[in-house]
């Protein structure tokens, strides 16, 4: 989850941070005020999150409920045996189906009419429309540009086809903008890419 290593078979991973009265004291010398829990409830404020803890919270969306153990290994082989090493599920039914349904349906709703329109033609190899879910963000960074505006990151998460999810993509572009306009078309291009050529 947020604030936590997803456990993946790489180096490096960040924790993230979600903060809590506790955090904010400790380092701000703060209380905890009622809108910092609003902030957090939107993903503002000083919580932060890693582009893959983010895809996993998108697929935990996609996968009813089970939080499916991230790696970059497929399967493992040898002359005897054949070891297959993803699709382990590290945690699940933690989250209400009820509620994950309707951030589903949110996330369709993006896309026919929503900020991640831009995703909504695309289609297979035999021109068939894919049906995409997905959330757009803009993250607030501390930095002002010149002209005293936040920097911002552009976000989007995505997955496809909504109704049997193939493949869900999370695309950060830092300093980017607007998800929609930056993040956005970056995704189209990898569904696209997904659903023509990496399909032939």
């Amino acid at each position: 989850g947020f604030g936590n290593d997803t456990g993946i078979d790489l180096t490096g991973e960040k924790e993230g941070l979600v903060p809590n009265s506790d955090w904010k004291q400790k380092v701000k010398h703060e209380k905890w005020y009622i809108g910092d829990t609003y902030h957090l409830s939107i993903g503002q404020g000083d919580l932060l999150v890693t582009p893959l803890q983010l895809l996993n919270a998108t697929n935990v969306i996609v996968n009813n409920g089970k939080l499916i153990q991230p790696t970059l290994v497929e399967k493992i082989k040898n002359t005897r045996s054949e070891k297959i090493v993803n699709g382990q599920i590290s945690r699940q039914d933690f989250i209400d189906k009820n509620n994950l349904q309707t951030v589903r349906e949110g996330m369709k709703l993006a896309v026919a009419e929503g900020s991640a329109r831009l995703l909504g033609d695309i289609a297979d190899k035999d021109g068939k429309l894919v049906e995409v879910g997905a959330k757009t963000g803009t993250a607030q960074i501390g930095s002002k540009d010149q002209a005293g505006n936040y920097t911002t990151h552009a976000w989007i998460t995505a997955f496809a086809p909504y109704a049997n999810p193939e493949i869900s993509v999370i695309v950060l572009v830092e300093k980017g903008g607007e998800g929609y306009q930056v993040a956005g078309p970056v995704a189209k291009g990898i569904l696209e890419y997904y659903f023509n050529d990496h399909q032939n």
